[in-house]
């Protein structure tokens, strides 16, 4: 029992020290890169990835294509073991490790077909996706979410992170964080907007017109800075349970 008691103590105490000499972490950014070209016929393309950074851009391209970088380190387990592959329009992106201790990252850049819509289920990581044209459903469980120069329809969502849209032109936006701002900025005037945050701020810049809006905020100050009409097509609700709402003219 005596040698048992050591050797578990002699492996928390090396456990420790893995963690104190990695406590800066692993950076899968300046890893060396991959590339794969995953075949790919059809209107729309789902992703799930976990532990990754991804970022998202439409291209001139007739596959999906991936570049990634990975990196981390195990103690008392295995990994790290990257995993992707694309099935039945359903491309997985996976960083597994499996161990007492552990430390792994992982950085993915997709280009998509141009005409394709994207759903994306990020389980730990922020998701970035620039210049669509086509819808976007992207949540992310752990992570920002951030969208820019894009005119599709949006639908956003964190379980802990913030949110943020620029240069967007897109009809329709649908945006929630459970814990974290929301934050967006319009180029053309939208149809329907609807944010929400249970613990963060929303701030929306919008073109010059008359919208019917509904504001309100549990705890924080409520801001309506554009022209308002209840009969107006164009629909704004923002609501926050703690923290500032904000609409205004952007200039």
């Amino acid at each position: 029992m005596a040698l048992r008691t050591r050797a578990f103590l002699a492996a928390g105490a090396a456990v420790v020290g893995v963690v104190a000499l990695s406590g800066c972490g692993v950076e899968a950014k300046d890893a060396p890169a991959e590339e794969r070209s995953f075949p790919f016929s059809g209107d729309s393309l789902t992703i799930h990835a976990d532990d990754s950074v991804l970022e998202l851009v439409p291209a001139d391209v007739k596959d999906v294509e991936v570049t990634r970088r990975t990196d981390g380190w195990v103690f008392l387990g295995s990994g790290p073991e990257p995993k992707w592959e694309l099935k039945g329009g359903k491309l997985v992106l996976d960083q597994r490790c499996d161990a007492m201790a552990s430390d792994c990252e992982a950085w993915h850049r997709v280009k998509v077909p141009r005409g394709v819509a994207v759903t994306v289920k990020d389980d730990n990581g922020s998701v970035t996706a620039t210049g669509f044209d086509k819808p976007l459903n992207l949540h992310a469980d752990n992570g920002e979410i951030t969208v820019k120069d894009s005119s599709g329809p949006l639908e956003l969502s964190s379980s802990n992170g913030g949110i943020v849209a620029e240069g967007i032109s897109s009809k329709r936006v649908t945006a929630e964080s459970d814990n974290g701002s929301v934050r967006m900025a319009f180029t053309s005037v939208p149809d329907l907007v609807e944010t929400t945050s249970d613990n963060g701020e929303i701030g929306i810049d919008l073109p010059r017109a008359a919208y019917s809006v509904t504001a309100s905020s549990d705890n924080g100050d409520t801001k309506v800075g554009v022209p308002r009409d209840a009969k107006s097509p164009h629909v704004v609700r923002a609501r926050s349970d703690n923290g500032e709402v904000t609409l205004r003219t952007a200039n």
